[in-house]
């Protein structure tokens, strides 16, 4: 007689699509369940950010310094960071993943997702863009137009709802065991605590 598996530690994820940092820690965040005795649970949180003219100097100072900083760290992997000529409402894409994770399409969405909207050729907030990318990933158009139409929004705001009882600020941003880790950079220091935990697989 076999005995049930232990059920995994889960890691929270909450992401943006907009964010060059939540870029950054997708691809590995994508592999710390391989690596670790963990389940990662994607929970798509939109940024709010003030567009151009409603902040401060410095904040456009640290705006700009911040996709510097990003493109330093993306070259190296060979990843295009291009400034967006916006800011994005990006809730039809956030759905959209929403929609991705139950056709089972989840990780090609969102590395298509990534990508394509930093090399500038996806407008995150237009849902026939996005319906045209599930389409890409195999899935249908209509039933994402249904779906964000319906129980996508309902299950959207019960994403931000568990966001706010988590105290999310920005993205990456991981829970693990009621400890946050905000940042890709922070990435080491989850993973330590990882191993710490006997996690390591």
């Amino acid at each position: 007689m076999t005995t049930a598996a232990a059920p995994l530690d889960e890691i929270k994820l909450y992401f943006d699509y907009k964010s060059p940092f939540a870029y950054l820690a997708s691809a590995p965040a994508s592999t710390l369940d391989a690596r670790f005795h963990v389940r990662v649970r994607w929970i798509p949180y939109q940024l709010r950010i003030k567009g151009k003219g409603e902040r401060s100097q410095n904040s456009e100072w640290k705006a700009r310094y911040s996709y510097l900083d990003a493109r330093r760290a993306a070259a190296p992997r060979g990843l295009v960071i291009k400034g967006p000529r916006k800011v994005y409402d990006t809730q039809p894409a956030l759905i959209g993943a929403l929609f991705a994770m139950r056709e089972g399409c989840f990780r090609r969405y969102t590395e298509e997702a990534y990508a394509r909207f930093f090399r500038r050729e996806l407008e995150l907030d237009v849902p026939a863009a996005i319906a045209a990318l599930l389409a890409d990933c195999g899935t249908s158009a209509t039933a994402y137009e249904r779906f964000l139409a319906g129980e996508g929004v309902a299950a959207y705001a019960r994403c931000v709802a568990e966001a706010e009882a988590d105290h999310v600020f920005g993205v990456p941003f991981f829970v693990f065991r009621g400890e946050p880790f905000w940042g890709h950079d922070r990435m080491p220091l989850l993973e330590t605590r990882l191993r710490e935990s006997a996690l390591a697989r």
